[in-house]
């Protein structure tokens, strides 16, 4: 028996136990909103596929869930605190924890959505209140006033941004004379490190991470700017006038959508007749140079998502209408511009588009194809109310659809 447990024991030391991690974030790993999902649904039924819980009344907002430690957790308001919401698998609230102050002019609600890594949960306020809660029972482990600490400024929608992990890092934007974007202990909620000002707000826009031959970089849109940030100590790089490309009355200060990024190009879109752009990383991550420049696609705030060659997204008539879109991501060349009822959010999984349409509430399942934009299937959301500005999320073969104070969750695996 002693010999056994001493060979289990040098066995554990030469080859230990891993597990597996509960991580989520803002459009899924990696932020791409395509979901590395298997086995869905490749068309619906007439009513839709079967809603197997909803709840409503809960704090109310615009951000979408997040799914880990087989829990959904979500962000919301009530009167004018923000509160992060636990709720499990059946439905069922399990615990909420007010962590700041939340915006409440110009369509209140929250926006942001939580970073879950493990035992931890990360989120934002309207008003620039950073906190790190338990994700086991909801204790606040930690809060920062942000915004204030670095002096940030707001746009006239308050602050939208979803956090961003890398390492022992916390990574948020507050924008401003004091800084762009800093890093903070992800344990402790301390200053790692404050980037130079580039003297521009924070956009509506969160970051993400991307690698270029070898060399990680933080890849984030302020107000004006496309930049590149070192994450070890936060030297911006280099940064792209995005705002020369503006265009309509709501000028350069409009940026809510997370960049694509795949094989060194970066891929940035926003509304209100913005030009989107191609860029190219170069080999060594160190500058970027413009490949092409795009006046179809200028998508809202529902972001956009790649599959194989191609871009997919609705772009931006004006605030109550928009047209679905097809670009070449080689060339920028429009592939198809077609109408349904209205603009809205996409994500995707198992090559095809999950597109959300906002004014009404119809969700359609479409092929993801250059050729066309055929809807194979679609239904109405029932429940909820305010714009369905929220994007939809996939996990383990379940949608989750936020709107306002109600969310759903539907089945749309293969039997």
């Amino acid at each position: 028996m002693k010999q056994l447990i001493l060979f289990a024991l040098i066995y554990l030391f030469f080859f230990p136990v891993t597990y597996g991690q509960d991580i989520s974030e803002w459009r899924g790993i990696g932020r791409t909103g395509v979901y590395n999902e298997t086995g869905l649904l490749k068309e619906w039924t007439e009513s839709g596929p079967e809603l197997l819980w909803s709840i409503e009344d809960i704090p109310e907002g615009f951000s979408s869930a997040a799914l880990a430690n087989n829990m959904v957790y979500i962000t919301g308001i009530t009167g004018s605190k923000n509160f992060l919401v636990a709720i499990d698998k059946k439905g069922n609230i399990k615990w909420q924890t007010q962590y700041g102050r939340a915006w409440t002019t110009n369509r209140r609600g929250s926006r942001c959505t939580p970073s879950v890594e493990n035992n931890r949960i990360y989120v934002s306020s309207g008003l620039g209140d950073v906190a790190c809660i338990d994700a086991n029972n909801g204790e606040l482990i930690w809060s920062v006033k942000a915004h204030e600490e670095f002096e940030g400024t707001y746009g006239m929608w308050g602050l939208a941004e979803s956090l961003l992990l890398i390492d022992n890092k916390l990574i948020y934007k507050p924008g401003g004379k004091k800084t762009s974007i800093v890093a903070l202990d992800k344990k402790t909620g301390e200053t790692i490190w404050m980037s130079e000002s580039l003297k521009d707000g924070p956009a509506y826009s969160s970051p993400m991470l991307i690698e270029r031959g070898g060399k990680k970089i933080i890849l984030t849109v302020t107000e004006k700017f496309i930049i590149g940030v070192k994450p070890e100590d936060g030297k911006i790089l280099w940064n792209f006038d995005f705002g020369s490309y503006a265009g309509g009355s709501h000028g350069a200060n409009n940026n809510t959508n997370t960049p694509l990024y795949y094989d060194g190009g970066i891929f940035v879109t926003s509304g209100y007749d913005h030009k989107s752009v191609m860029l190219k990383l170069a080999e060594d991550a160190s500058s970027v140079s413009l490949e092409w420049v795009d006046d179809v696609l200028d998508t809202h705030h529902g972001g956009v998502v790649r599959i194989g060659e191609y871009i997919y997204g609705s772009n931006w008539e004006h605030n109550a209408m928009g047209n679905w879109i097809c670009l070449d991501w080689n060339s920028g060349k429009v592939m198809y511009e077609k109408k349904w009822i209205n603009k809205g959010s996409i994500i995707a999984a198992e090559g095809m588009l999950y597109c959300y349409e906002e004014k009404n509430g119809n969700i359609a399942l479409v092929k993801a194809s250059p050729n066309d934009f055929n809807i194979i299937s679609s239904f109405k959301v029932p429940l909820g109310s305010v714009p369905h500005w929220a994007h939809p999320v996939i996990n383990d073969g379940i949608l989750y659809i936020r709107h306002g104070d109600t969310l759903m969750a539907y089945d749309i695996k293969e039997k």
